[in-house]
């Protein structure tokens, strides 16, 4: 395996559904404090985590993708500027806006947000909600990588193999 691809494997983090559900309670009272219309969390390579809100008519695939490639040049812009790196980069649209907020060096928050708050609100509300998801990601990046199987995996291997090997 190359350099890269075992930066990549240190910074990806697994997510189980326990831990979605932290995240998803944490972005859930961010929305409520902010007023924000939704809230996306994707991983620095383009996925998406959980989200929280109203996303309908929002491809979620793609707006990750782009979330994360938006991220990834602005991210050069910053080196470009002399700057290590920027962690918040918002886009003011007329009805709705978005902004994007770095969270430790593996996640990305999309909030987007509508008449209803301020960018001030939501950059007011986003240092608290980071706070809180570093102290989740911390939790789920130094737990040791467990195999989980749900309740009744061994059985059903079992009923394959007996299948497979007509005992």
């Amino acid at each position: 395996m190359g350099d890269t691809d075992q930066r990549l494997k240190s910074r990806r983090l697994v997510f189980y559904q326990d831990d979605v559900d932290k995240i998803d309670k944490a972005l859930i009272n961010y929305q409520t404090l902010s007023k924000s219309k939704c809230n996306i969390l994707v991983d620095i390579e383009g996925h998406a985590v959980t989200k929280v809100g109203d996303t309908e008519g929002i491809d979620l695939e793609t707006i990750a993708a782009l979330v994360a490639a938006s991220f990834a040049a602005t991210k050069e812009v910053a080196k470009i500027l002399g700057q290590t790196e920027f962690t918040t980069l918002t886009h003011q649209g007329k009805v709705e806006s978005i902004q994007l907020t770095l969270i430790g060096q593996r996640t990305i928050l999309a909030t987007i947000f509508d008449s209803k708050t301020t960018i001030g609100m939501v950059m007011f509300y986003t240092k608290e909600l980071v706070e809180r998801l570093v102290v989740i990601f911390d939790e789920i990046g130094n737990r040791k990588q467990e195999i989980r199987f749900e309740e009744g995996f061994g059985n059903d291997v079992s009923d394959v193999l007996d299948d497979l090997f007509d005992d």
